[in-house]
């Protein structure tokens, strides 16, 4: 039933939206060693109010429940049991909680993701710090300005040395994932949680991949959290 209602509601939301996920290569270039890609198992939305009615026997004509989205628009779902109302959420948060494997409520800074979004699928270009091109390192510094404000170094390897080093059980949403593809840091992205980080990739631009990656295991050196310039 759970994975009945999320069929559902991706194809409501998703028939009259382009999402550029769709649109990605079947074949990332940098994880042509990983093997078969990680399955995604998908995650009924825990947490969320749900007000039932008077059960109907299955033998009888099928109800409907209604999910409202913050758009204000709705899907009709089948149900055999029951009429429910699914609390609001909009397709930002519905998107990256597929993408990042995780439950839709924990989808909270929407100025993060809302930011993702608008670079999502920018092709990669080294130098490049516009729609028409931009590299990791002009990548994260973007969004860590536009979200939270922080002027970053232009370049992966100064960014890395202004970080507090961490661990990557240490690591939190928001900070900075270092990887070294040559003999010094050389890429970055931000972190997502549940070992998820979102970057600008040479072969595919900006999107989102998982440290778990064969490549992205073999190149990770650490990740970095941002200090805030003391004010006087």
């Amino acid at each position: 039933m759970k994975n009945f209602f999320l069929v559902s509601v991706a194809i409501g939301f998703f028939s009259g939206t382009t999402l550029t996920i769709q649109a990605q290569p079947s074949v990332n270039m940098e994880q042509v060693n990983n093997g078969a890609g990680q399955k995604r198992s998908v995650k009924f939305i825990d947490g969320i109010e749900i007000k039932a009615t008077t059960a109907t026997p299955v033998d009888k004509p099928v109800k409907a429940a209604t999910v409202t989205t913050a758009a204000n628009t709705s899907t009709t779902i089948s149900s055999n049991t029951e009429t429910a109302t699914i609390e609001s959420f909009n397709t930002i948060q519905f998107k990256y909680a597929q993408l990042l494997d995780t439950d839709v409520e924990t989808i909270t800074n929407l100025t993060l993701f809302s930011e993702i979004e608008k670079w999502w699928g920018t092709r990669y270009r080294y130098g490049g710090a516009t729609k028409d091109g931009i590299d990791c390192s002009a990548y994260a510094g973007t969004i860590v300005h536009s979200v939270y404000g922080i002027v970053l170094p232009r370049t992966s390897r100064d960014q890395y040395e202004g970080c507090i080093k961490l661990e990557k059980e240490e690591m939190q949403q928001g900070d900075l994932v270092f990887f070294k593809t040559g003999r010094s840091i050389s890429h970055v992205g931000i972190y997502l949680g549940n070992g998820y980080f979102t970057h600008a990739s040479t072969s595919i631009g900006v999107t989102i991949s998982n440290l778990s990656e064969t490549y992205w295991t073999n190149k990770f050196v650490g990740g970095g959290r941002i200090q805030v310039p003391e004010t006087e």
